[in-house]
């Protein structure tokens, strides 16, 4: 009979430790170690699937042509669509709408007559029908299961043989020949193991929901994303309904794409003109407010800023920043009073983007100063200005990439004027004011005293 011990294992690393140290001593990573029971007995042996090698101009890459999902953002993200003999996992906070995706996606597949099996080890196949029937899912080739034990899962894999499996969520799956309990380290790692070495063996699309940390980061042994060939974050606030979706890898394609969705009442939308869904709301000629054209990958997107300068009753003013990097904004602030003569000690300044957009690049340090500025001063900028450029520590205005592709952005939506970096090229349909420092910017707009 095997004997049962306790082992910390690292979350990062999979280093097993006889007791807590608070540091592994593997990978140096603090806080990593979680108490788990091992039983001593050895997981099951995965048969090894063996090739012969070919000519690398011999390769056949047709079977490796991916499926569209018929949910357009995400294939754009995924560069066409699922792969087949491909692992991928999409991580994301509780309720951010990753099943609802994920069985949007099931059902474009299924739709076009591929067999889809959907294992839910979180939720009965009752409430996945209800989902269905609201997200108009109802096909014959999905089909459905409620399963959390891994045999059993690989042994309905075997008698359906799917084209793709969705395993919701790789957490709560486990391996009865593993003592530890389930989201464990040892059974994450050994059930993603075997549940890609299937995929791979089957020629089967594989699609594994993982939960994500307090951090944001995903949940389980950093080997588990080293097993999948693609990893999707589905990010967003619960408040707002826009989704985006980003891929940290991808062996099929590039990881530069942005997926943006808008939740409805009948599931996911996809928005194929972000920049006039996050500039539907605003109010032209107020103070504190300018837009900037961002760039997320490859895909421009215009944003709105906004500022509010307040007196302070506080002995250490407030400093907010929410959709922007805080580090930022406190540099920002900084150039703001020592190179341009601002008077913001002693006041709260609060600085935000509107309708739940996020953005963390320095291109948008120069609309955050003018927004700042415009607040403090209580003066708008004009209606139909943008600004764009990073902001050094001597005031001056540094270039940011793809310039060229934010202003014909914003002079398709109607822009008519953009403070740039002096060596900014000029963009058809939209003047370029281009200047060299931050008071410059400041003159341009008119928001000097």
């Amino acid at each position: 009979m095997a004997q049962t011990r306790t082992v910390h294992r690292c979350s990062e690393c999979g280093e097993a430790a006889p007791k807590w140290t608070g540091q592994c001593a593997a990978c140096e990573q603090w806080g990593t170690l979680i108490e788990e029971v091992d039983s001593g007995r050895p997981g099951p042996v995965v048969a090894a699937h063996h090739e012969a090698p070919v000519p690398i101009g011999d390769v056949d890459l047709t079977a490796w042509a991916p499926r569209a999902t018929l949910v357009a953002e995400l294939d754009r993200v995924l560069s066409g669509g699922l792969v087949p003999g491909s692992a991928t996992l999409v991580g994301g906070e509780p309720g951010i709408g990753k099943s609802t995706l994920l069985l949007q996606a099931a059902a474009g597949i299924a739709h076009t007559g591929e067999s889809v099996l959907y294992i839910s080890a979180e939720e009965s196949v009752q409430q996945v029908r209800l989902r269905a029937e609201r997200l108009d899912a109802i096909t014959e080739n999905l089909w459905l299961v409620n399963e959390t034990d891994l045999d059993a899962m690989l042994q309905r894999i075997d008698e359906l043989d799917p084209t793709m499996v969705i395993i919701d969520s790789i957490q709560t799956t486990h391996d009865t020949a593993l003592g530890s309990a389930p989201g464990s380290v040892a059974q994450v790692r050994s059930c993603a193991h075997r549940l890609v070495q299937a995929a791979k063996q089957r020629s089967l699309t594989l699609v594994l929901v993982g939960h994500v940390t307090k951090d944001g980061g995903l949940a389980g042994p950093r080997v588990l994303e080293h097993l999948v060939d693609t990893v999707l974050a589905f990010e967003g606030d619960r408040h707002h309904a826009l989704r985006l979706l980003r891929a940290s890898k991808h062996r099929f394609g590039a990881t530069s794409e942005l997926g943006l969705f808008e939740m409805t009442a009948v599931g996911l939308v996809g928005v194929p003109d972000p920049s006039a869904l996050f500039l539907a709301d605003r109010r032209p000629g107020t103070s504190g407010s300018v837009v900037v054209p961002t760039l997320d990958g490859t895909r421009p997107v215009l944003i709105e800023v906004q500022a509010l300068v307040d007196k302070s009753t506080l002995p250490v003013p407030r400093r907010s920043a929410q959709g922007i990097d805080a580090g930022r904004l406190n540099i920002v602030l900084a150039v703001l009073e020592r190179r341009c003569g601002a008077n913001i000690a002693g006041r709260d300044i609060y600085v935000a983007t509107a309708g739940g957009a996020r953005s963390l690049e320095p291109s948008v340090d120069l609309a955050m100063s003018l927004a700042v500025v415009s607040a403090g001063r209580d003066r708008p900028v004009a209606r139909d200005l943008v600004a764009v450029g990073e902001v050094g520590l001597g005031g001056e205005i540094r270039q940011v990439a793809q310039i060229q592709r934010r202003l014909e952005e914003a002079a398709r939506l109607g822009f008519r004027s953009a403070i740039a970096p002096r060596d900014a090229p000029q963009a058809e349909g939209i003047e370029t004011i281009r200047v060299g420092s931050l008071a410059e910017a400041i003159e341009a707009t008119g928001l000097q005293r």
